[in-house]
């Protein structure tokens, strides 16, 4: 009997468990192929374009002229330090909130989220015309700073780098906010309170204990608004000056303008170096894993790590020192107080700046409203008259109507693409150990590294052989390749929070596979499933660099229509469409979020 009972075993793994095995390393290669084909193949083809001459012999002469031209290496420094400060901005400004965010019971959560998320739900060009109505000479800001007699001119607000930090910070601050409050949500609080019975002061527990644990979502929601803020042009282009030129409004000359091919590959891999150097320091310092809001503990570190981890522990332990010694002085200079007032104040103080900061995301969306209205036919504050004139031209012309008609399939198509890949992938990287599981889950990620510019460029040039520039096909591919890795990212944080001791136990009551993934796992995910659907959604609808270029003119969608419409008149039209789009977005939530409730018995 013993040797039956060692032997069987053997015998049932050798049958069952290689096919097993095989099905679950297919599971995965949907995402390796597609993203082979449509993101490292045509990137590797641009680039390989900055290695020839006009002539098609190997050459260097592009990068040649990159260097002697120091301009295109001070445009480089301009879009870093750009970056840089926005991505510092939106963390302090967004760590708050996050942590608010955290705090509080789940139905005030899902509201405030609500607030936090209504940039994502207006048009980056809207916000950025908004932005330039309230920060004008004659804009709202202004108007209401001479009239309260705070100044005698108006300030320059605009056409400047404070305006570019404004209009970065605020639309990138919500992909920090979200990104740092899916790491904060699974903080064990008791811990605060573990280290207050030990003799932890409410400060000094806090840098001590919650933010070091909070840190892998800070890195997190950082790398991802450094890299999205390399990619951007909009807000720069509309809201900044001349020195504050990024470098993909470099590249987008050179293709538009110039049709130099070669260059705009060679100015591609500068940037392109910049990032990997970026991304390998990042690496070095917390590990890729911790964009999916995994702890850093237990990952490999060299001297850069070391290094970084030493500095980083002294910071915070200075920080837990001066609040204990802030909390000493506060002691001895009101000795009769307790400690509730301090926290309630604390909280207070909490709140206010978590509430200010939500203004600061909602007013634009909020200013184009009213706007909306106006019988004027400029964007101006305040607005004059009531009119739906505006209304009534959007909904009479069709342009609008198949350019937000394409939008709606191609997010949806996008999503639902991105879905089918990428969450299998998700399941397999958390469910899995092998040997090179770091080196493919930076391969998934790797468009978010890339920026939106470069991908766009490649496809363009790839989509020119295949013939799909102009097609929607087209752009569900495209946009199919900027959702997988959000999609990736966000299933795998939930999934590391997912009792794997419930499927065991739907095993033990005789439930198969394909039985414990659609009636326990599907349904107790399906909140963070939805959540990643609208993700995804929402990237594909309101992107427009892919758009730009591989529409080829042909097509269009809304957000690459308010582009063109903006670029020839500024009118309350732009404004009419982003109210439409800020109560299609609301509702679109809505039903997410009933449907969510629904699937978990809420």
């Amino acid at each position: 009997m013993g040797t039956k009972s060692k032997q069987l075993p053997s015998v049932t793994y050798t049958s069952i468990n290689k096919p097993r095995n095989l099905g679950r390393f297919l599971s995965i290669s949907p995402a390796i192929l597609f993203l082979g084909f449509f993101f490292i193949y045509p990137v590797v083809l641009l680039l390989g374009l900055s290695l020839v001459d006009t002539s098609g012999a190997l050459s260097l002469e592009h990068y040649t002229r990159l260097y002697e031209k120091g301009v295109y290496v001070k445009v480089l420094l301009i879009t870093l330090k750009i970056a840089g400060w926005t991505t510092l901005f939106a963390m302090l400004a967004g760590y708050p909130i996050a942590y608010l965010l955290s705090t509080v019971k789940s139905s005030t959560r899902n509201s405030l989220v609500i607030w936090v998320l209504m940039p994502f739900w207006t048009s980056f060009l809207v916000r950025t015309f908004a932005w330039i109505v309230l920060l004008g000479r004659h804009g709202a800001l202004n108007e209401l700073l001479l009239a309260l007699g705070i100044v005698d001119t108006p300030v320059r607000l605009i056409f400047n780098f404070t305006g570019v930090m404004i209009g970065m910070v605020h639309a990138l601050m919500p992909l920090c906010v979200l990104t740092m409050l899916s790491v904060m949500e699974n903080i064990d609080r008791n811990l605060l309170s573990a280290a207050s019975t030990l003799g932890a002061r409410g400060g000094q527990a806090f840098w001590r204990v919650y933010f070091p644990l909070s840190l892998p979502g800070v890195a997190a929601g950082g790398m991802l608004v450094f890299i999205t803020s390399l990619g951007f042009f909009i807000t720069p282009a509309l809201l900044g000056g001349a020195r504050d030129t990024m470098i993909v409004q470099v590249i987008i000359f050179q293709i538009h303008e110039v049709l130099n091919w070669g260059f705009a590959g060679a100015i591609a891999m500068l940037l392109l170096v910049s990032v990997v150097v970026i991304f390998f320091l990042y690496d070095q310092l917390l590990g890729l894993s911790t964009l999916s809001g995994e702890s850093t503990h237990e990952q490999k570190r060299g001297v850069i790590g070391r290094t970084g981890r030493w500095l980083g522990a002294h910071i915070i332990n200075m920080l837990g020192y001066l609040c204990e010694q802030a909390g000493v002085l506060i002691d001895n200079t009101f000795p009769a107080r307790s400690n509730r007032p301090r926290r309630s104040g604390s909280r207070i103080s909490l709140w206010i700046i978590a509430m200010t900061v939500i203004t600061f995301l909602c007013v634009p969306a909020l200013f184009v409203i009213p706007v909306s209205f106006t019988e004027e036919g400029f964007l101006g504050w305040p607005p004059k008259g009531f009119s739906l004139q505006w209304y009534e031209e959007v909904f009479n012309s069709t342009v609008w109507a198949s350019a937000a008609m394409r939008s709606f399939v191609v997010a949806t198509s996008s999503a639902l693409l991105g879905m089918s890949i990428g969450v299998p992938a998700a399941f397999f990287l958390v469910r899995k150990q092998f040997f090179g599981k770091a080196a493919l889950f930076a391969f998934l990620v790797s468009p978010i590294i890339m920026p939106n510019i470069i991908i766009a460029v490649a496809l363009f040039y790839l989509y020119a052989k295949l013939g799909l520039v102009g097609t929607n096909f087209g752009l569900i591919l495209g946009h199919t390749v900027l959702a997988i890795p959000y999609v990736v990212i966000t299933v795998m944080a939930i999934l590391k929070n997912y009792d794997h001791r419930l499927d065991q136990a739907a095993w033990t009551l005789g439930a198969n596979k394909w039985q414990t993934l659609t009636r326990i796992t599907l349904p107790l995910l399906s909140a963070g499933l939805i959540a990643s659907f609208m993700f995804a959604f929402i990237i594909s609808f309101d992107e427009l660099t892919i758009s730009l270029f591989v529409t080829g003119g042909e097509v269009t969608t809304l957000p690459k229509q308010m582009w063109d419409d903006a670029l020839m008149r500024v009118s309350p039209v732009l404004a009419a469409v982003a109210t439409l789009l800020l109560a299609f977005m609301s509702c679109v939530i809505l039903i997410s979020e009933y449907v969510r409730r629904r699937g978990s018995g809420k």
